[in-house]
């Protein structure tokens, strides 16, 4: 399962809309709405995830973190 903080990145960077987010990082507004969903996460392209972390200066460990379905 993955989880997505980019509205807490954005919150920390004071990025108050996607498309502020979109113009800062050159990445597509269907990307943004993915990670802002939470939907199929699965299929982002890592240099996506990658520009994203340069506009709001974090980690990807801060943005998308993974955890193991429970059994």
């Amino acid at each position: 399962m993955l989880n997505c903080y980019i509205r807490h990145r954005m919150a920390d960077k004071e990025i108050d809309d996607i498309t502020e987010l979109m113009k800062g990082s050159n990445v597509s507004r269907n990307t943004i709405n993915k990670l802002f969903r939470g939907n199929s996460l699965e299929t982002l392209r890592l240099d996506s995830i990658i520009k994203l972390c340069d506009a709001l200066d974090c980690k990807m460990s801060d943005l998308i973190e993974y955890a193991p379905k429970s059994k």
